[in-house]
């Protein structure tokens, strides 16, 4: 009798004696970012060697903490080591970049009283399933991924947001999210959104954390919008990946275009990465706040507002 093998998108008949059955073929891509979605659900392990904590942790010795508090971030600067990232027409790298912002918004965040875990703090790549691991591992309330933008063209400049989707907002949303993508090897290629898989991760996306990803990526780019002055690029959704594992709120934003050579030169002043800094931490204290009051947690009084620091 044949047997039957469901294929994604078809079938096809296999000789073999018993009953009928069905075997389901991953397309691996899609495989990976399932296992990252199953893996972050479970995941209750210590954290690993290169996950840099350097403040308090949540709950230490003698305090108590409520679980539902807003209280760790885990703060992703992208690319890093062999992975130069974007490079802007007077050589600076990307993976530079975002690093240095990357610790001054960490600054700014533990002296408010918040616990900051670092993917990265030193010039180091780290893998897709490294960097989502950290978060999930930590158990954090906010996962911020910051780059900096490209393009082919020297003009477009301005800061952009993003949240998870498999659906980008428009053509150049989803060239970013390539670019960003291309950096994780086969981990982070694109796969075939007709995929049924697909479709069932992209549904396991949109329920979870979408509201919240979507109003702190508003609030972000609300707060970077007042430091570059240029015309509102907007809050975009993209398949990120390293957006897709994680079990928390999370957003990814684009500081600048390297590749326009006026904001490069801005963006190698200490000034503009410290308003950066600034901008970003109040957006993240706002929707701490925010955060605690749905979940009816004491709003206790923090260290005091960013723009204090």
């Amino acid at each position: 009798m044949a047997q039957t093998s469901w294929r994604i998108g078809f079938v096809e008949p296999v000789d073999g004696p018993g009953p009928p059955s069905r075997r389901v073929r991953i397309a691996r891509p899609v495989l990976f970012l399932l296992s990252l979605v199953v893996l972050a659900a479970a995941s209750s392990f210590a954290s690993p060697a290169w996950a840099r904590d350097e403040s308090p942790g949540r709950g230490g010795p003698g305090k108590a903490v409520d679980p539902d508090r807003f209280d760790v971030v885990v703060l992703d600067a992208g690319h890093g080591g062999h992975d130069d990232g974007a490079t802007g027409p007077s050589g600076l790298h990307e993976k530079d970049l975002v690093l240095d912002v990357t610790k001054r918004l960490a600054r700014r965040l533990r002296r408010s009283g918040i616990r900051v875990i670092l993917t990265r703090s030193s010039d180091e790549f780290l893998s897709l399933e490294q960097r989502t691991a950290v978060a999930n591992d930590a158990r954090a309330d906010l996962f911020l991924s910051i780059h900096a933008n490209a393009s082919p063209s020297r003009k477009p400049r301005g800061v952009e947001t993003y949240f998870a989707s498999l659906d980008a907002t428009d053509d150049a949303a989803r060239a970013t999210a390539e670019r960003e993508n291309d950096a994780f090897g086969h981990a982070g290629r694109s796969f075939d959104p007709a995929d049924p898989l697909t479709a069932i991760l992209g549904d396991l996306i949109e329920t979870e954390h979408l509201l919240e990803s979507s109003e702190f990526a508003k609030l972000a780019q609300a707060e970077l919008s007042e430091v570059v002055r240029a015309r509102p690029r907007g809050v975009k959704q993209a398949p990120f990946v390293v957006l897709m594992g994680v079990r928390m709120p999370s957003s990814l934003v684009e500081i600048g275009f390297l590749t326009n050579p006026d904001e490069e030169k801005k963006l190698r002043r200490k000034r503009r990465r410290d308003a950066l800094a600034k901008a970003l931490a109040e957006a993240v204290l706002t929707f701490a706040e925010r955060y605690d009051r749905r979940r009816g947690v004491s709003l206790s009084a923090r260290s005091g507002s960013a723009s204090t620091r």
